[in-house]
């Protein structure tokens, strides 16, 4: 008679099991009586569960995307650093291909940076096309934050490799752009390319903002991302400004009134 495997390695067998090799286990197990097999197998039974209410959900996120698919190229665009006050405002662009399945992708604020990051791999790898916009702070303190905005969404446009027929665009009609374009409230939530355009937009400043904390340390760019923190606040009063701060985000602090550059 063959030796029953011991509990703890069938939990590190489901521990390690790809969500693919889910059912296979289940059919492995479901006929173990002990009770802490049958504990395993009930949990890969609620992982299989979440996996399929996530690809339900991934599929309605794609509404828009099959709406307009005949059309051609549907193009998702989206941006993070409208409120810092320091660092750039960047925007992103994606083409992703149809009927993309890419798992959890949603609005990159619901996302753990973790997440985000695996995310970002992914998208990067197998999007038809992505197109990054970047706008500095001395432009956003030049044309306003607004303009600052569509500026690099429209750089984020011209960066893509191939031609939308129409854009999704989280919420704005962005000025002087000939495609077609589809403002969606709320749209990083309701749209797998604009959430996707989120993600590759907010890594992006995320690891730029990192890099700068190594340049100023003192202003804790790596925890704070360039937000009005309390810590990133006093540090401004204490150190002034720096060559990244929005000199015309920060003129209500009486400290910091002073020329950036």
């Amino acid at each position: 008679m063959e030796k029953e495997k011991a509990v703890g390695l069938i939990k590190e067998e489901l521990r390690a099991a790809a969500d693919e090799l889910l059912p296979a286990f289940i059919a492995d197990y479901e006929k173990d009586s002990r009770t802490g097999v049958q504990t395993l197998v009930q949990q890969a039974r609620k992982r299989l569960l979440k996996l399929s209410e996530e690809k339900e959900r991934i599929y309605k996120l794609g509404a828009f995307e099959r709406e307009y698919a005949h059309l051609g190229y549907v193009c998702g665009i989206d941006e993070v650093g409208r409120g810092p006050l320091a660092g750039p405002v960047v925007a992103g662009a994606v083409i992703l291909p149809k009927d993309c399945g890419i798992l959890y992708i949603n609005d990159s604020k619901k996302l753990s940076e973790k997440k985000r990051e695996e995310l970002y791999d992914v998208i990067l790898k197998e999007a038809v096309a992505v197109g990054i916009g970047m706008v500095g702070p001395a432009r956003v303190d030049e044309i306003n934050i607004l303009q600052a905005t569509y500026e690099a969404m429209r750089e984020a446009i011209g960066k893509l490799t191939v031609k939308p027929a129409i854009l999704l665009n989280d919420a704005v009609t962005i000025p002087e752009v000939e495609i077609r374009q589809v403002p969606i409230i709320k749209g990083d939530a309701k749209s797998i390319s604009i959430g996707a355009a989120s993600i590759v937009a907010k890594v992006t400043r995320d690891r730029l903002m990192v890099e700068y904390d190594k340049l100023m340390p003192e202003y804790g760019f790596a925890s704070n991302k360039g937000y009005g923190s309390g810590e990133h606040i006093e540090a401004l009063k204490k150190y002034g400004p720096s060559p990244i701060h929005r000199a015309s985000f920060i003129k209500n602090f009486s400290t910091c009134a002073v020329a950036i550059r």
